[in-house]
């Protein structure tokens, strides 16, 4: 492709842009076209956007995907989408408090409790959605399962206390961060991709010591992804290591030792210290 066509290329894409329109390939069609068969298709969109939706992808046979495609076994969903996230997302970006009502572990059911929602998050580990909010009678951080979640009201709170809330959150997250740092054993430096992609998710720094030709890779956490990053770890196994974290550490060596345990081989206390 020369300059010109770039040029044009660039302006065509532009003006698309400027007219809030966009350009699909056609695998992408038929991407959407399933996800828009799947049941929580009727939560995650409203009515008239579903059937806009599908009218517009309808006429096209490129999209007829469900004779070519065969789905293999799985395991059974939890939540893809769940019914309140589209009511909690609007009080986050409108800056509202709430009121919630949510059942317990115990089987108890809390009523009418207060606070502040900032954050929406889904656990890979146990593949629910979690509302992150913070309480205004304890002042504390909380983390409830969507599922769990009865009602949700508006509950009215004035722009400045709203925003000195944020700020506080914004602090007591900052002092729950810790970083962990993971070797990659240089026997596996070939499988570098593969291992980073297993840590897509995080944010991350990668360095490279010449010397040692090894590969460490550091990453900040919060209580919240510990469990995330562990199930990654286990999964790579011998290919790495975790040189910083005691936290992690501590939970991988338990994980070993059960394993070990498994297959009748008990290891000493010399071997556990080192």
């Amino acid at each position: 492709m020369n300059l010109f066509e770039k040029i044009f290329n660039y302006q065509i894409i532009s003006r698309l842009d400027d007219n809030g329109t966009f350009m699909v390939t056609s695998h992408e069609r038929a991407w959407l076209k399933t996800m828009l068969e799947h049941p929580a298709a009727k939560d995650a969109f409203t009515a008239g956007t579903l059937e806009k939706l599908v009218s517009l992808l309808e006429s096209d046979p490129l999209m007829d995907t469900a004779d070519h495609l065969v789905q293999k076994a799985r395991s059974r969903e939890k939540q893809v989408y769940h019914p309140l996230l589209r009511t909690l997302r609007r009080h986050i970006m409108a800056k509202e408090a709430v009121q919630l009502t949510y059942g317990t572990k115990r089987g108890s059911v809390q009523e009418g409790l207060t606070g502040v929602p900032y954050k929406l998050e889904y656990s890979m580990v146990k593949r629910e959605w979690y509302l992150l909010w913070y309480h205004l009678r304890r002042h504390s951080l909380m983390s409830t399962k969507l599922s769990k979640i009865v009602s949700v009201s508006h509950q009215a709170i004035a722009a400045s206390k709203y925003e000195s809330i944020l700020h506080e959150i914004s602090l007591r997250r900052d002092t729950r961060k810790f970083e962990v740092v993971i070797e990659i054993v240089p026997d596996y430096n070939r499988e570098l991709s593969r291992i980073l992609y297993a840590f897509s998710s995080f944010e991350k720094d990668v360095a490279y010591d010449a010397d040692k030709d090894t590969y460490s890779v550091s990453i900040i956490l919060t209580g919240n992804d510990s469990d995330y990053l562990l199930s990654k770890l286990r999964f790579l196994g011998k290919r790495v290591r975790v040189v910083k974290g005691s936290y992690l550490k501590k939970r991988m060596q338990e994980s070993a030792i059960k394993a070990l345990k498994l297959y009748g081989v008990l290891p000493s206390e010399e071997e556990l210290s080192s």
